[in-house]
């Protein structure tokens, strides 16, 4: 079966599709990339605080599977597509409830195939955190007999899968460690007044000097140390955030190689404190828009010595498409009706079958 799958995540860079044909061995056919413009990131980050009124919510939950189906464009005769997979764009997170804007039915109509869409609230009626989801395919695709390995997303929040050897779906563990790009990302848009919104290849961070007791701050959070299934979002790492480094008036490069490193430090200290103590760790497979930042990148290198880092490049998924390509899969299990989540990553109290359908 042929399905595609439809991503835009919380770095807010834009729309990731992939199509994948499934079958005993799955297989990314196609992916690709639309940015967001300046005005719908705009009207998306309105919504993500607690301000906003409701109508903009309704607005953008039927503007964006206009723009999903844009993205998609001719692929689904192209490629013969006859599922989607859509995660929506997630507004708001919290453990007890969530809301991912971006309606399924208007994406099939537009589509003219099966839409699977809101896959969160099914985990969390199950006594889950709705997140994180990705682990289910992170076990089918990167276990090992005989390696310990962490499957690492770096979009706009970092989370991380880890698969012991010879590991049963009951023994993985998974969870958000804290900022990915995100942090980084409000920080450039901040002092570029939009111009930028990325640190490209980690240059900005490159010639900054890092902020060691402003470092050590940011690191006492307590959710760093708490237990996972944990799971976090705009809520904790969004622009409010990024605004109490900015009111520390420290210089702006300086600002983002100490939000860099915070990102490296939160993944390592994750990885160390509730991974390594259940399992051994040989492999760091990256996916994720922050794998192109080489200071990111670098500091993670430093942080763990004698891990092999490698894109999921080497496994056959462009680091790019990952969860374009998970929630594809995702759909997929949902159609067939098996379930999609992991409840030893998200908490839920039993497996369930994700999402809702529109036809």
């Amino acid at each position: 079966m042929r399905v595609a799958g439809i991503m835009s995540g919380t770095s807010l860079d834009g729309i990731d599709v992939a199509v994948i044909e499934t079958g005993r061995k799955m297989r990314t056919l196609a992916h690709r990339t639309v940015p967001y413009s300046k005005a719908v990131r705009e009207a998306i980050l309105a919504v993500s605080n607690a301000t906003c009124h409701t109508s903009q919510i309704s607005r953008l939950n039927f503007l964006l599977p206009e723009l999903y189906a844009k993205a998609l464009g001719d692929w689904v005769r192209k490629y013969r597509v006859e599922l989607i997979g859509c995660h929506g764009q997630t507004i708001f997170h919290e453990g007890a409830s969530t809301l991912q804007a971006g309606d399924g039915s208007i994406l099939a109509e537009r589509a003219g195939v099966p839409v699977v869409s809101d896959f969160r609230p099914r985990d969390m009626a199950a006594g889950g955190k709705g997140a994180p989801l990705v682990p289910f395919v992170d076990y089918q695709l990167f276990r090992h007999r005989s390696r310990g390995r962490v499957a690492l997303n770096i979009g706009g929040i970092a989370n991380l899968t880890a698969i012991p050897p010879r590991g049963k779906p009951e023994s993985v563990i998974s969870f958000d460690t804290g900022p990915g790009n995100m942090v980084i990302n409000g920080l450039v848009r901040h002092f570029t007044q939009g111009r930028r919104n990325f640190d490209a290849e980690g240059r900005i961070a490159a010639r900054g000097h890092l902020m060691r007791t402003l470092l050590e701050q940011l690191l006492d959070e307590p959710y760093y140390r708490a237990k996972p299934p944990k799971t976090a979002g705009r809520e904790q790492y969004g622009d409010e955030f990024a605004q109490r480094l900015v009111d520390t008036r420290f210089a702006f490069a300086n600002l983002v190689t100490t939000a860099t490193v915070l990102t490296a430090a939160t993944i390592s200290l994750g990885i160390q404190k509730f991974v390594r103590p259940r399992m051994p760790v040989h492999d760091l497979v990256v996916s994720g828009g922050g794998i192109h930042n080489r200071s990111l990148m670098a500091q993670l290198a430093a942080l763990l010595p004698g891990v092999r880092i490698q894109s999921t490049a080497e496994y056959g998924v462009d680091p790019d498409a990952k969860e374009a390509v998970a929630f594809a899969m995702l759909a997929y299990e949902t159609y067939r009706g098996r379930p999609g989540n992991l409840p030893s990553a998200t908490g839920a109290r039993r497996a369930v079958v994700l999402g809702k359908v529109s036809r």
